[in-house]
């Protein structure tokens, strides 16, 4: 097995992740075990605040690390809260703080214009310096609700419905929402990327050493 560093402290996504790699060689271990701080996401996307995250864990850690960037994208706000989605409401507030301002926000916006999608994108860097790292990105199709449903997933999961399945993100079955999330997408190509590209490992998972003139 091969230790991978998740750089997420969110209990939730490192159930989805670890079932999603059950099947591969890779054992992800979240970053909270080496102590690691949470990495500013100044990037203005998901692409580069991932890639801030996933260097953040291996530096702290040596190890390779793994990092998405995940939001959700309302059409009726302009494409908000997207990169902020996680603190929508404000630095360090709950889940339902940002479910609640984004309630208020659509107010009573009708439900055929209450298209959103969840994205996210997963970077994986063998090292922090890693010039070529593995990056995967998918979207999951939905509409905002006018109230939440559901007990189970987190974030905005309880307000997000899956038109195909009747049901908010809430509301699935574990491994029905593995399959389907804009996550559980990203994953498995991340899954097949590794199949096919077995040669990513070979390159040294430490920082190269600089050469002398």
């Amino acid at each position: 097995m091969r230790n991978v560093v998740l750089a997420t402290g969110n209990a939730g996504k490192l159930r989805e992740f670890r079932a999603a790699l059950a099947e591969t060689e890779l054992e992800i271990k979240p970053q909270s075990a080496w102590n690691v701080p949470e990495a500013e996401e100044t990037g203005l996307t998901f692409v580069e605040n991932a890639l801030i995250k996933a260097r953040n864990a291996a530096e702290y850690t040596g190890l390779p690390a793994l990092a998405d960037d995940s939001g959700l994208v309302v059409d009726a706000l302009g494409g908000a809260p997207g990169v902020y989605s996680a603190r929508y409401a404000g630095p360090g507030v709950s889940d339902r703080a940002n479910v609640e301002k984004l309630l208020t926000e659509l107010g009573d916006t009708p439900a055929e214009q209450r298209g959103a999608h969840f994205q996210c994108v997963l970077v994986l860097l063998r090292h922090p310096a890693d010039p070529t790292p593995l990056i995967c990105q998918a979207r999951w199709e939905g509409l905002i609700t006018f109230e939440p449903y559901g007990a189970g997933g987190f974030g905005y999961d309880p307000v997000f419905l899956v038109p195909s399945e009747g049901q908010t993100a809430a509301e699935l079955d574990l491994a029905v929402k593995n399959r389907l999330s804009h996550r559980g997408q990203a994953l498995a190509q991340l899954v097949e990327m590794l199949k096919r590209h077995p040669e990513f490992w070979r390159l040294t998972t430490s920082a190269p050493t600089q050469l002398k003139a």
